[in-house]
């Protein structure tokens, strides 16, 4: 039991450590962000916050959103608010920006791919879905709505909102958008830990499956 959740624990933090590495390579790139990434950019722009700190502030106003709902967060829900964005910025300080197509598409490409693995890692770790996620859960059990609607939304909302605040859309916005949902299904099988090694924590708030259609 001990050797399992030790095991869980590692891709939590590790998936999350490499889902904030991942966004700042998309923001390095220059070529477009992803849907929330928008957002938290367009509010650093506006606040002159980073855009680290601003994915933590969003992180933290969405699972507020959960109460009325009734979501119950676990450990990668509240872990998943501060360790992306902190990673994030840490990354953002250290890796400069891409300079020329030629260096833009691979580290747009790598920060989607890395995303993708990113995403199958710590979902599999099956601590509990991220703010974003359940909040796209909590909605879809409350309206009735699909998933895929409910999803579809969100994404639509956060991506207009981030773009009239200044926030990068762009050809990576859409890449990430046609890629990330195939790239997450691979990794989660990939990373996955069955039920019986990972005790008797669940997923709160949906199976890693609802997680994936998200952002």
């Amino acid at each position: 039991m001990s050797r399992h959740l030790t095991r869980r624990l590692l891709q939590l933090y590790i998936g999350l450590t490499l889902y904030g590495v991942s966004s700042a390579l998309l923001v390095r790139g220059g070529l477009g962000l992803e849907p929330w990434g928008v957002l938290h950019q367009g509010l650093a722009e506006l606040t002159g916050l980073t855009i680290g700190v601003m994915s933590i502030i969003v992180g933290a106003a969405v699972l507020l959103l959960w109460i009325p709902m009734r979501q119950r967060p676990g450990l990668g829900t509240v872990s998943n608010v501060f360790v992306i964005g902190v990673a994030m910025d840490g990354t953002l300080a250290l890796v400069p920006d891409a300079q020329g197509l030629g260096v833009q598409i691979p580290v747009l490409i790598g920060g989607i791919v890395l995303n993708g693995v990113a995403t199958g890692l710590y979902i599999s770790a099956r601590f509990g879905p991220g703010p974003r996620d359940g909040l796209m859960t909590g909605l879809h059990r409350v309206t009735g709505r699909s998933i895929r609607l409910v999803r579809t939304a969100i994404e639509v909302a956060v991506v207009a909102t981030g773009f009239v605040l200044g926030g990068s859309v762009g050809i990576g916005t859409v890449a990430y958008a046609l890629a990330i949902g195939p790239l997450a299904q691979l990794f989660l099988r990939v990373f996955a830990i069955s039920e019986e090694d990972s005790g008797s924590t669940v997923v709160a708030g949906g199976t890693p499956e609802q997680a994936i259609l998200r952002k």
